[in-house]
């Protein structure tokens, strides 16, 4: 009963974050499935994939119905991101799981400490096609190799490279999120991994509804504050796996 009840608090917050951000949902379901419900690291990387894939396209639903997609950008920037996202996916299951972690942490701190930074919430104007493909096979790998979706990569990129507001950057994100987070699982399908579908179950359902819940939430708060609470509980989490890890 107590797993099943951290899945569905966890999986809620997580819902919260995809919903309202746009991403972030993932580099928080990666800890809370290794420290609070067992799960190894690459049994976590790949259970958060499905779990960021259906609750991602549930929050793309919502955001589409609003017209606050960018349909074309949006499958431009993840096409660049399909194959790297199924390579690193496959290479992920074949590195130690101190690895995984230690990237895993770095790169959720770099995301927090991002996020953390001033919001440019005006389009940039020019799109750089060079510049785009290259954010977009970055967030592929990231996404394949980590587990994560990348949504808290993807929204800044799609806002200072490709210029688009930070409303359409948010939807839009989730799409290339979907797409990415499927062509990692793809890859990832020949693994071996097994999945406690007990567990990602309920924690799938809890996160879907907490989607719709942040979508909501995002209207009432200032983007801002949302963004700047999550930041401090992703660094404060990613410090907690870093320490762990290595000491």
């Amino acid at each position: 009963m107590t797993t099943l009840i951290l899945a569905l608090v966890v999986g809620a917050v997580v819902g919260l974050a995809l919903g309202g951000l746009g991403g972030g949902g993932s580099v928080l379901a990666v800890p809370a499935l290794i420290y609070l419900l067992g799960f190894t690291p690459a049994e976590a990387t790949t259970a958060s994939l499905v779990i960021v894939t259906l609750t991602s396209i549930t929050a793309l639903t919502g955001h589409a119905r609003d017209g606050n997609v960018a349909w074309r950008t949006g499958l431009l920037f993840a096409a660049a991101g399909i194959l790297p996202a199924m390579i690193a996916g496959a290479a992920a299951g074949h590195l130690p799981e101190t690895v995984l972690t230690v990237a895993f942490s770095v790169i959720a701190g770099l995301a927090a400490l991002r996020m953390l930074r001033p919001a440019r919430t005006e389009p940039s104007g020019e799109v750089h096609p060079g510049k785009a493909g290259a954010a977009g096979s970055g967030l592929g790998a990231v996404t394949g190799f980590l587990g994560v979706g990348g949504g808290f990569l993807a929204v800044p990129a799609l806002v200072s490279v490709l210029g688009l507001t930070m409303r359409r950057a948010v939807g839009t994100s989730l799409l290339v999120i979907t797409i990415n987070s499927l062509a990692a699982l793809t890859a990832r399908a020949g693994t071996g991994t097994q999945l406690d579908w007990a567990v990602i179950a309920p924690f799938t359902g809890a996160a879907i509804l907490g989607a719709w819940d942040g979508k909501r939430l995002a209207k009432r708060l200032k983007g801002d504050t949302l963004q700047r609470l999550f930041a401090y509980v992703l660094l404060a989490v990613a410090a907690f796996m870093l320490v762990d890890v290595l000491f």
